[in-house]
């Protein structure tokens, strides 16, 4: 009965410490995608989180915009995103919706290129999805 007892006591600490180290973690990734990036990139469709961006060696040698299957994209070129119609919006929301976590970032990239802007909402979602492939890649 004893050893019941010290084993649950054992499985309980162990749960309490993996849960600490994961917060732990949390917190410190955000401190990190806190902080301000370098410095300001002259580009108004550049997202502005260059240590998240630019910092992929591939996607800095990209010397030509990879298609998604979104071609129709081209039209938006240089329109701020705060001046996008609702519809232009949700096709833009739409191609981001097929794409593969993998494909996010190559994706961001490629719309930079074509100088087309992203809505804040998808912005933020994309940044999120690139956040978590590098920390998965550093994990």
């Amino acid at each position: 009965m004893i050893w019941l007892i010290i084993f649950i006591a054992f499985g309980v600490f162990v749960l309490i410490i993996t849960e600490w180290r994961e917060r732990h973690k949390a917190a410190a990734a955000i401190r990190q995608d806190s902080k301000p990036s370098h410095t300001p990139s002259p580009d108004p469709n550049c997202c502005g989180q260059h240590l998240v961006c630019e910092r992929d060696n591939m996607l800095k040698a990209m010397e030509q915009p990879v298609y998604f299957d979104d071609e129709e994209l081209d039209q938006l070129a240089d329109i701020p995103s705060e001046e996008l119609t609702e519809q232009q919006a949700e096709d833009i929301r739409e191609v981001f919706q097929t794409l593969q976590p993998k494909e996010v970032m190559e994706w961001v990239r490629s719309l930079q290129m074509r100088r087309i802007s992203l809505p804040a909402d998808v912005r933020e979602e994309a940044l999120l999805i690139v956040r978590e492939q590098r920390q998965h890649a550093t994990d």
